[in-house]
């Protein structure tokens, strides 16, 4: 069985209710808070499958709980070539829809970089915005949610996500 674990840096929530809908579908126990239970890198070591969720903030910024971690993974070189990982969080598709969920994108390189294998795309054409670094090849490179704008869609969303997610990873 795959141990998985789901990783969730948020300000207002949304990204953290897509964070305890996993945990409760995947049977997890708990959620690592980046701002408040996250210690170092080596706890990705830890699992087998990582649930990474980051809100968008600024140009498509990770949420700041994600800046340093995401620095150390890169500047360590770790390699993340035995982990699958799928990516999630929040934006505003109306007021920034220039970088709409990009720090999903962001995310998604940095661990792609390091041989992560990634599930979890998502058919962006059920999404307005203008532009997202997440969009890859007509998919998002992960769930992205909208609750100022499409809150009426997100339980739906979180449903079909996860699962697809139980279709695309070996537990």
């Amino acid at each position: 069985m795959a141990n998985i674990g789901i990783f969730c840096g948020t300000a207002g929530g949304t990204s953290m209710i897509v964070a305890e809908a996993l945990a409760e579908a995947f049977d997890v126990d708990e959620v690592i808070n980046m701002e408040e239970d996250f210690d170092d890198i080596e706890q990705f070591e830890d699992y087998d499958v990582l649930f990474i969720g980051s809100s968008t903030w600024g140009q498509g910024d990770v949420h700041f709980s994600w800046v340093d971690p995401q620095l150390e993974i890169e500047d360590a070189g770790m390699d993340l070539s035995e982990k699958t990982v799928a990516f999630f969080g929040a934006g505003d598709s109306v007021k920034h829809g220039e970088h709409f969920c990009s720090a999903l994108g962001k995310l998604h390189k940095t661990f792609t970089k390091l041989g992560a294998k990634t599930v979890g795309f998502v058919d962006a054409s059920d999404y307005k915005y203008e532009f997202s670094l997440a969009e890859i090849d007509g998919k998002l490179c992960g769930l992205a949610i909208d609750q100022h704008n499409e809150e009426d869609k997100t339980t739906k969303r979180i449903e079909n996500w996860v699962n697809q997610l139980k279709g695309e990873i070996s537990l």
